[in-house]
């Protein structure tokens, strides 16, 4: 029988691990905002980055720890001297700073990675972990593809680690590898057989290969663990992260069964999700649990009888419970902008003063244009406004578009360009292809390259607005963009437009973009 009132630590890595998702790579900027959201929600780790990576890695770690106001502030080091003192001077100002240092303890890590011996690990892992607390109180080690290590080995690393001052002891499923049966005895062996391990910390951090990350982290939960690392909306390297908001949920939802809390607001959840989803441009599948569209919505006929007569029939959540009210307010054209602020906020969008202003401004135009203003349309509108800080030396003034099978489809584009306008005809593939050719004229950045272009319907109807999401490489950076608009053609200008605005901004200047640090030669992989 488990032990009632357990506290479960929430160590957040959506801002590390989470961001190594191919394509979701975030600014400072976007994630000062992630933190923003994960304090609000009482997450009490929060793991900005691995400082040794890379120059723009090391100050965005450095300016999280400095904005933190509540949660602890991690930073991920090898087992080296070099990234500990890395990590140390970035997270040092923090108010409760960690220092996250890792080892592979596997065979094969061991012999195919590393390159060395069980004693050699055992003896770096204790060396480091000396030298990281004789710098931080709060040190955290990780015996990386613990799940494919030998047991007998486990125990000594993680006596070794303790002895040397390991406040939190970190056993890692990296690849996804463990059943859950196999990992809720993995944490009831250590405890077992490790002296001193009931004493600290004890953390799971699961990768879902085989779909399996929440259920590995809650059997971990169940053999013992008091530390779950996640990250929203489950992203990750791979296939993912465990789901924090699916782990917060199933603990909430299945109290009894689990005898533990976590201490995070869920009534946050759905805004922190959109947050996540608005900074690195990905999307949820409507079928995702917890946050996804469908999450809550009913089709079957007995089930919205079931639902109509007594919401517990089929729903053993609320939408409340994660921050989504049931009851939406309809906006329209009659709205006012306090409805409007506030149904932003409900959405996860937190903006102020002249933001709102314009926002409110486009909002209106959409709804002289549309009889109802969906919650989609709205947050399509806010992501379409999310690089409002780089400055808009291209603003759209009008285009022409010509498609035909019969000629070679041309489009006509005038911007206003460091305010004077220009024009220029291009000439493409399609409507969308000619007009980029104009605007990348404008913009005096030939080699500018479409990486990514997605078109999607915001909400359905023949008035759908639709967005368009472009990446786009220019000199060695990516650069994301979106656009929104009831024509095709004109959002996809709108979203090429923002990342040539942003290409603009970094031309001639040092980068100031924090994106996915190149690995190179440093070896790092998921701790």
């Amino acid at each position: 029988m488990q032990e009632q009132n357990r506290k479960i630590k929430i160590f957040d890595s959506t801002l590390r691990d989470g961001e190594q998702s191919p394509g979701c790579s975030m600014n400072l900027a976007d994630k000062l905002l992630v933190l923003k959201h994960l304090e609000a929600l009482g997450v009490d780790v929060v793991e900005a980055g691995f400082a040794a990576s890379s120059p723009g890695d090391f100050e965005a770690v450095q300016a999280l720890a400095r904005a933190a106001k509540t949660a602890t502030v991690a930073s991920l080091a090898r087992c080296r001297r070099a990234d500990i003192d890395r990590a140390w001077e970035a997270v040092k100002d923090a108010r409760h700073p960690r220092i996250h240092v890792f080892i592979a303890t596997s065979p094969l890590h061991m012999e195919c990675k590393l390159r060395m011996t069980p004693d050699e690990v055992d003896a770096a892992a204790g060396e480091c972990v000396r030298y990281s607390r004789s710098l931080c109180e709060d040190v955290e080690f990780s015996l990386e593809d613990c799940s494919r290590s030998e047991r007998p080995f486990i125990y000594r690393v993680v006596k070794t680690a303790i002895d040397a001052g390991a406040t939190t002891i970190n056993l890692p499923d990296t690849v996804g590898f463990a059943m859950p049966g196999e990992y809720e005895a993995l944490f009831r062996d250590v405890l077992a057989n490790v002296p001193g391990a009931a004493n600290v910390t004890l953390s799971c951090h699961c990768h879902n290969d085989l779909g399996l990350a929440v259920a590995n982290s809650l059997a971990a939960v169940r053999g013992g663990a008091t530390q779950v690392e996640c990250c929203l909306n489950g992203i990750g390297e791979r296939a993912g992260n465990a789901s924090l908001e699916e782990i917060v949920m199933a603990l909430r939802t299945r109290h009894a069964f689990f005898g533990a809390d976590t201490g995070i607001d869920t009534t946050k959840i759905y805004g922190a999700s959109k947050c996540v989803c608005t900074v690195t441009g990905s999307k949820l599948q409507a079928n995702k649990a917890i946050v996804g569209e469908n999450a809550f919505a009913h089709e079957a006929g007995i089930h919205q009888h079931g639902v109509l007569a007594n919401p517990l029939t089929y729903e053993i959540m609320t939408p409340e419970s994660i921050g989504l009210p049931r009851n939406k307010m309809v906006l329209g054209k009659h709205s006012g902008k306090h409805a409007f602020s506030q149904r932003l906020a409900d959405l996860g969008f937190h903006l102020e003063g002249e933001r709102v202003d314009e926002l409110f401004a486009k909002f209106k135009d959409l709804a002289d244009r549309k009889k109802t203003v969906s919650d989609a349309d709205i947050e399509a509108l806010a992501r379409n406004a999310r690089n409002a800080d780089v400055p808009a030396r291209i603003v759209l003034d009008r285009f022409s578009a010509v498609a035909s099978d019969a000629i070679t489809p041309m489009g006509a584009v005038r911007v206003k360009f460091d305010g004077e306008l220009v024009e220029k005809t291009g000439t493409g593939d399609g409507p969308v292809n000619a007009c980029y050719a104009a605007v990348r004229e404008i913009a005096g950045l030939p080699d500018a390259r479409l990486e990514v272009y997605n078109l999607t319907a915001v909400d359905g109807g023949m008035d759908a607005q639709c967005e368009a999401t472009v990446k786009v490489s220019n000199a060695g950076r990516s650069y994301r963009g979106s656009g929104v608009s009831t024509d095709i053609v004109e959002a996809s200008i709108r979203a090429y437009v923002q990342a040539l605005n942003a290409a603009l901004a970094d031309e001639g200047a040092e980068a100031a973009q924090f994106d996915h640090p190149q690995r190179g030669d440093t070896g790092v992989h998921d701790a």
